[in-house]
């Protein structure tokens, strides 16, 4: 049994002193909390230089394999040649201009096509604006102000309504979260009763199709009945479904059809692009050819910038043409099958349990109680560093081939002999630096 490995990979001189110098300009030293040093052990890469496929490299020079590439915006791999491609040709025609491009026309119309029953489209560069936009449109359509949000999904938008009912709630005054309230997925009563809470007055429902716990009895189909009996919106949150469990989503897969969706990671391979998708008749409040009362729902100098949506319509293009889908699928499936042998061999499965879909594993970190612990996954995600794996989770991507489930499976080996000894012995001895913590918490 491998036990405690040297730091075979660490950040190096290079890494501390950037490290150093993004600390002292951005908040936080990077622009999105879940990429924080916070969230990771003290020997993961600090600052990367480059990546290529499921790989990638940090300033210092130490390779690592990749999962959840990009925060799961990577679907196809780093530097994919089609995309890259798509990108600079789009942008050497004029990559923004006073007036819309033929090229957004010639992506609504794609990304549209993948998802039924939506009719019209907005693009803009993050999740959080598209589904605050989805709230403000919902409220719009319906004259109601409550929106009922899933409070076992993890996050929606860094705008108020959503991020005042989290503990990171500062800056935010408690009038701007009046009108958000949260219901529980394979909950029907927990909806029942947020309707019944505010007869008449709740405008939409916004919730990920499913996440590693699919639904059960109906769940979803009850759900939009509710919507449908109540005169509310029903919103796909699908910036993770999307692009990942279904090239057209997850709703697909389900056989629901919402009033609105949201998408956005993997949707154009790493390129900043996501975007609302809905009905006509919802959609069109945002724009001029009506008499109603005017919606200012999405306006984004760099929403439809051309590289981006150059780089989307390339991606669907390769999707269809190379199976990404069945791919990451089965590389998911001999990676859960290969890891499950690893896990019980080390005798940590009570700790280590892999959830979610094959195209999108998580796994759990339970310590010797079997309760969460941010101690064991810092163990962990420190050991599968210092054997050359970055993985947050196991989500892969369409560059994953036998040879990054080879390694990852003897970087798992070595890991899971220090988690057994650190079960039998204390974890505190076995880490390097402080654990990890959760991203939702009140302070430092």
């Amino acid at each position: 049994m491998t036990t405690h490995a040297s730091a075979a990979r660490a950040p190096g001189p290079i890494s501390r002193e950037l490290q150093a110098r993004a600390h002292a300009l951005i908040p936080g030293g990077c622009h999105t909390y879940s990429k924080g040093d916070d969230q990771y052990p003290v020997n993961s890469p600090a600052l990367i230089a480059r990546g290529e496929g499921a790989r990638i490299w940090d300033v210092d020079g130490n390779e690592y394999i990749e999962y959840a590439p990009g925060q799961r915006t990577v679907t196809l791999g780093h530097g994919f040649p089609e995309i890259v491609a798509a990108a600079q040709a789009a942008a050497s025609m004029g990559n923004n201009f006073n007036r819309p491009a033929e090229i957004e026309v010639r992506a609504a119309e794609a990304v549209l096509g993948l998802f039924d029953g939506a009719e019209m489209i907005k693009f803009t560069k993050d999740g959080s604006t598209a589904n605050t936009a989805a709230v403000k449109l919902a409220r719009a359509h319906t004259g109601r102000r409550v929106v009922g949000i899933c409070s076992d999904h993890p996050f929606y938008s860094y705008d108020d309504w959503a991020m005042g009912v989290t503990p990171v709630d500062g800056g935010i005054p408690s009038e701007a979260v009046m009108f958000t309230e949260g219901f529980h997925y394979n909950d029907i009563a927990s909806v029942d009763a947020l309707f019944a809470r505010h007869p008449g007055d709740v405008a939409c429902l916004m919730m990920e199709p499913a996440r590693h716990i699919e639904p059960t009895d109906g769940f979803l189909e009850k759900l939009a009945e509710l919507c449908r009996v109540n005169g509310a919106l029903l919103v796909f949150d699908e910036m993770t479904t999307g692009y990942r469990w279904s090239l057209n989503g997850a709703q697909s897969i389900f056989g629901i059809r919402p009033d609105i969706t949201t998408i956005g990671k993997g949707m154009a391979n790493g390129f900043g692009l996501s975007a609302m998708l809905g009905r006509r008749e919802v959609m069109e409040l945002g724009g001029i050819d009506h008499e109603k009362e005017r919606v200012f729902l999405l306006s984004t100098t760099h929403g439809a910038e051309s590289a981006a949506l150059g780089a989307a319509m390339a991606v669907i293009d390769v999707f269809r043409e190379r199976d990404v889908i069945d791919h990451i699928y089965a590389i998911g499936a001999q990676l859960r099958a290969e890891l499950t042998q690893v896990i019980d061999r080390h005798g940590v499965g009570d700790q280590v349990e892999l959830l979610g879909r094959d195209c999108a594993m998580l796994f759990t970190s339970r310590d010797g109680e079997g309760e969460p612990s941010q101690e064991f996954r810092t163990l962990l995600l420190q050991e599968l560093a210092v054997r050359g794996v970055l993985a947050p989770s196991l989500m892969v991507c369409f560059s994953y081939g036998p040879a990054e489930v080879a390694e990852t499976i003897e970087a798992f080996d070595g890991a899971l002999g220090v988690y057994r000894a650190a079960l039998d012995n204390g974890v505190e001895s076995y880490l390097e630096g402080p654990p990890s913590k959760v991203v939702y918490r009140r302070y430092n």
